[in-house]
């Protein structure tokens, strides 16, 4: 066998297929990356050839030595991927900036806005045009009039002539401060355009971005607007945080590998379905970096390679995602739940990698990184503003001084003196020379030019009581502005609190955060095909349809198969396939199937003993033979059964005559065989050739009842030990489920179930245990008290009146429950609460049954109290006690014992 195979143990044997289309290609700025044509000039070498003819490298000289680094460079730093100043790409940017200086408060054509931005940029409209619509489809910089397109179907948005932009009120808040702007040239020298703008807000990481330039990418994933401005603040108070992506598209997402958006990191996203009956799905919300379009469309392709199977699907999206799939009879909504994760769009995989553009160079860093960057430098733009504000203050409170000095010393009267501006100004100079320490800064030729300029109608009307108001309120301002320079922090953090309190109503986080179990594809995939097997010649396969049939199967399955000589193997679903000859048992192989036990007898070489054990098989690696008896030749397998809850029957042996052996025939339960390795040798059964063996007495499990957990964090039961142990379940045994809409229902429980999100109730159902409940009619706008017993385990029932307006106050599942009803006041006069035992208040009845009015009064609530004592009755079946070991410690055979259950539920073991 080769050693290539791979281990059942440690990898999954059909990993779940990742869903094509996640790689992105192209840029954001829908641009064609162009090709470098390579040209020839005559009389010019290019290639220069080394000396050593062994050599095989061609070195490139010339100009082509440089132009793929500055091709690069270029797509990289112009083209593809994000400053971290501004969080825009060159293109974004000089769409902003064009739509600013056009910006009059109404709506422009978006064609005459790409017609503005091709002054600054140098490409086309088309590639202007889809970057506008990308920037407008994400909802924060741009408000957007017309058809901008669809994100949810996929559509594309209208024609840029027919629909209509302008700056919506927060990017003009956030984005433009022209004072502290830095300026360079556009790329034909002829308009200044800004380098970076000064945005006050971390918008790279709430808008995403992705690009693909030359040697690198980026793909940065958008987060919720309310949560980087609280952890913006958080940042400035030096409290620690956490940032996880929230897309446009809603969804449920496991972001516990993404790493801070860093290359490795991983973040799995699945659609929101939910059972809309018992033959219809309903997917509500949709992966990001996915459509409904897409969407459909790897569903139908699953359904038509078999891995699912669907009667017809409906889209009926518009405003918001509903996607209708409708099941054929008999196939479990909650299964293909699963199989829709594993084998549709329905998941995606999405792989972060934060790549930014700093001082000209790609910078790879997390995204709690990029939010610290952007908010020190909202600090720093705040400062600046504040400093360029003080200055204007400062600049404006020095020349009103001076105009009311100027006035009231009346200045002007003897300008007629002075017939040049030489002399003029020496004598101002002189003039203000006894109020020189008043002023903030000294003074100059120009202000004295302006004084020179004030009009004398002005001068006549002026007021001086006034003018000291005006000089008053400016102090005032700028003692304002230099207590926020002086606490720039406090002013940053209620300068990110104005902004959530302005623009984050309505912006809260769509995106569902969960952790997913693995779904194992094995377990979920549609059996559609069946397995065949050709006993006699050793053969099995789908494609053996003349021969006997042996199950349906996918065609990702595993096959255990079993032969007469002893030998096992594990192999996959293949069309046909010799396995060996003489095999005795062949099913779908599940390998975390750990109650499947085989017992079997086999004959130790030609003439050996005859051996018999029981076994289970996991931690095989597939193809490989494994050798089930002792490996002498002439072995064979007298007796075998597979039984997938741990059956233990009895059997008859039937030796041949020989010699003086008096006992020909006895029974042998399998029951008293321990459960081992399948490489144990057994116990022995006898040393005399065997001529029969007859199956007596079908057997019941001889494995514990199965313990089953709720795990709460991913909403799955598991068998691992994680989250609330429910209880131990038999065969038999049912999960009671009631969800607040006043739906209950019991089932099997089955690691595939899938919980609806108002479920309030889930425990291991006692069929004789009733269900206490008040509930308020609507109809009748009164409170009701029941208890009833589940009727119909197999159906769904609603214990509660079916009036739109009935709801169920409380519900419990114990034996004597106690509630606590808080009555509304009533003409200002408030009545006791009042204390209830529902076991006294009402009998059992249907559950159908109204119930009794609990009161004619309003109340204000009613509470659940701690319930009365009540000791359960212990049920006990004596048949499914484990026994291990055969005989006790002084030899005698446990099957002699009598079993007996006293009054206290003791159990008591006699031989009499």
């Amino acid at each position: 066998m080769s050693e290539e195979n791979e281990n059942i143990n440690e990898e999954e044997l059909n990993p779940q297929e990742e869903e094509a289309g996640n790689d992105e290609t192209g840029d954001e700025t829908g641009e064609d990356i162009p090709s470098v044509e390579a040209k020839h000039f005559e009389g010019e070498h290019f290639y220069e050839q080394d000396e050593n003819p062994e050599d095989t490298i061609t070195k490139v000289t010339g100009m082509y030595k440089d132009w793929f680094l500055d091709y690069a460079s270029y797509v990289i730093l112009e083209r593809a991927v994000p400053a971290i100043e501004d969080g825009f790409k060159p293109v974004q940017r000089r769409i902003m900036h064009s739509m600013k200086e056009l910006d009059d408060g109404r709506y422009n054509k978006v064609a005459n806005v790409v017609g503005h931005t091709m002054q600054y940029h140098p490409h086309g409209d088309a590639s202007i045009g889809d970057a506008m619509v990308q920037i407008g489809q994400k909802d924060l910089l741009i408000d957007c009039q017309g058809n901008w397109g669809n994100i949810l179907t996929g559509d594309g948005a209208a024609a840029s002539r027919y629909i209509e932009a302008r700056i919506s009120k927060f990017g003009l808040e956030v984005l433009y401060s022209p004072k502290i702007t830095e300026w360079g040239l556009s790329y034909d020298g002829r308009r200044p355009e800004p380098i970076n703008l000064p945005v006050k807000f971390p918008l790279l990481l709430a808008q995403g971005g992705e690009g693909i330039a030359v040697g690198l990418s980026t793909k940065i994933l958008p987060h919720n607007f309310n949560e980087l401005i609280d952890s913006s603040i958080k940042i400035l108070k030096g409290k620690p945080f956490t940032l996880f992506p929230d897309f446009p598209t809603s969804g449920i997402a496991d972001v516990s590998n993404y790493n801070d958006g860093l290359r490795g990191g991983r973040v799995r996203v699945r659609a929101k379905i939910s059972q809309l009956d018992k033959q219809t799905l309903v997917i509500t919300q949709i992966p990001f970096s996915t459509n409904t379009s897409t969407l459909i469309d790897s569903i139908l392709k699953a359904n038509e390679k078999g891995k699912i199977k669907i009667k017809k699907i409906e889209d009926n999206t518009a405003a918001e995602v509903e996607i209708l799939i409708h099941l054929p009879p008999g196939v479990s909504p909650d299964k293909t739940i699963d199989a829709l994760y594993a084998f549709t769009a329905c998941e995606t995989s999405i792989a972060p990698l934060g790549c930014v553009i700093e001082d000209n160079k790609p910078l790879f860093i997390g995204v709690s990184d990029m939010l610290k960057i952007s908010t020190n430098r909202t600090v720093d733009l705040l400062r600046q503003e504040l400093e360029i504000q003080l200055q204007e203050l400062e600049t404006k409170w020095h020349f009103s001084t001076l105009e009311k000095i100027f006035i009231r010393e009346e200045m002007y009267i003897d300008f007629k003196l002075y017939s040049d501006k030489e002399s003029l100004f020496a004598y101002m100079y002189k003039a203000f020379e006894p109020f020189r320490k008043s002023f903030v800064r000294d003074i100059v030729d120009e202000d004295l030019q302006k004084l020179t300029q004030i009009p004398m109608i002005r001068i006549t009307r002026f007021d001086s009581d006034k003018a000291d108001d005006a000089i008053a309120k400016l102090e005032e301002e700028m003692e304002q502005v230099k207590h926020h320079l002086a606490n720039l922090i406090e002013f940053a953090i209620d300068y990110f609190t104005r902004l959530k309190e302005k623009y984050g109503k309505g912006r809260e986080r769509l995106t569902e955060l969960r952790s997913f179990d693995t779904i194992e594809a094995t377990k979920v995939v549609l059996r559609n095909t069946k397995l065949y097997v050709n006993r006699e010649e050793g053969f099995i396969g789908t494609g053996l349809k003349k021969d006997e049939y042996v199950a349906d199967c996918s065609d990702i399955d595993d096959v255990i198969v079993f032969l007469r000589d002893g030998k096992m193997v594990i192999t996959k679903v293949d069309e046909k396939k010799f396995i060996g000859k003489d095999i005795i048992h062949i099913a779908v192989f599940d390998k975390n199937d750990k109650r499947t036990i085989y017992n079997m007898m086999y004959r130790d070489g030609k003439n050996g003993s005859t051996f018999i054990k029981r076994f289970n098989v996991s931690g095989v690696t597939r193809d490989k033979e494994y050798d089930l008896t002792q490996e002498k030749p002439g072995s064979q397998v007298l007796y075998f059964s597979a039984n997938p809850n741990g059956e233990a029957e009895t059997v008859t042996i039937l030796l041949r005559q020989v010699g003086s052996v008096k006992k020909l025939k006895w029974d042998q339960d399998f029951a008293e065989i321990m459960i081992k390795g399948r490489a144990s040798k057994g116990n022995t059964v006898s040393k005399y050739p065997i001529k029969k063996i007859e199956l007596k007495e079908k057997g019941i499990s001889t494995l514990r009842p199965r313990k089953v957990w709720f795990d709460d964090t991913v909403q799955r039961l598991n068998v691992d030990g994680r989250g609330e142990l429910l209880g131990e379940f038999r065969p038999n045994d049912r999960l009671l489920i009631i969800n607040q809409s006043g739906k209950l229902k019991t089932i099997i429980p089955e690691l595939t179930t899938h919980f609806d999100e108002d479920m309030i109730v889930l425990e291991k159902w006692h069929p004789k245990k009733p269900i206490s409940c008040i509930y308020f009619d609507g109809e009748k706008e009164r409170y009701f008290v029941k208890r009833f017993l589940i009727e119909n385990e197999n159906k769904e029932e609603i214990f509660i009146t079916e009036h739109e307006k009935s709801q169920l106050e409380i519900v419990s599942t114990d034996w004597r429950p106690v509630a606590e009803i808080v009555f509304a006041k009533n003409k200002g006069v408030q009545k006791e609460n009042q204390t209830i035992d529902l076991e006294q208040f009402i009998t059992i009845k249907g559950i159908k049954a109204i119930g009794n009015q609990l009161t004619t009064d309003k109340l204000k609530q009613v509470n659940l109290l701690e319930s009365l004592p009540f000791e359960e009755p212990i049920e006990v079946i004596p048949e499914e006690i484990e026994v291990n070991e055969s005989t006790d410690e002084e030899g005698t055979d446990l099957k002699d014992y009598n079993i007996s259950l006293d009054d206290d539920g003791q159990i008591t073991l006699s031989l009499e």
